[in-house]
């Protein structure tokens, strides 16, 4: 299994996944300005979209879009239970949070992260990512997890996004909650260990 990334990126949520589900893979780093991995292949071979992430299983299949990714993940995981039972209204909550993370928080981003978006675009963006992000801080709540007790795909998705958020000048001093959960996900083993094989933990 080989997962192409790119560090810290969304990739990073697939990286924490797969490490908390029990799988060995690979790593390959790729050039997202030149669409060229670490070892020379034309990404866009891999994934024609030419972002990140993609997951080439041991049957030469390759997954792409990291919602897919991580239900593909905490389906087949080996020593976790990142997925709540099938069918069962935990799954249903953590599949919402998914798209609500994809849709609302990851995209939400990229306004805030494109150095040519208007001022006056780049200021909506900002206001509606502080709702979100606000109803989101309420929602956890004093739960250690989004849905509850159990770590699931869905935290190593949402630590991802929000982890790029004090980039974007935004104060987890105001959402407690949030600053708690994200401390309490950035010292889990699997997360410290997705960070230092992306380079992202201080020398």
């Amino acid at each position: 299994m080989k997962l192409y990334y790119y560090p810290g990126a969304c990739s990073l949520a697939v990286d924490i996944a797969l490490r908390e589900a029990g799988h060995a893979f690979e790593m390959e780093k790729v050039d997202l300005k030149s669409k060229v991995t670490e070892k020379g292949v034309d990404y866009r071979r891999v994934n024609a979209r030419g972002y990140v992430p993609a997951l080439r299983l041991d049957n030469d299949r390759v997954l792409t879009e990291v919602g897919h990714i991580l239900l593909w993940v905490g389906t087949h995981a080996k020593t976790a239970a990142l997925l709540p039972e099938a069918g069962s209204d935990a799954y249903f909550a953590v599949v919402e949070y998914l798209f609500f993370i994809a849709t609302e928080l990851h995209k939400g981003c990229g306004p805030l992260f494109n150095p040519h978006t208007p001022e006056s675009v780049r200021k909506a963006a900002h206001d509606t990512l502080m709702l979100r992000v606000s109803w989101l801080n309420d929602c956890l709540g004093t739960n250690p997890f989004i849905v509850g007790a159990q770590f699931t795909v869905a935290d190593a998705y949402l630590f991802t996004v929000l982890s790029w958020l004090p980039r974007l000048g935004f104060d987890y001093g105001q959402w407690p909650a949030l600053e708690g959960y994200l401390a309490r996900v950035g010292k889990r083993p699997c997360v410290q260990a997705a960070l230092q094989a992306e380079g992202l933990l201080p020398a």
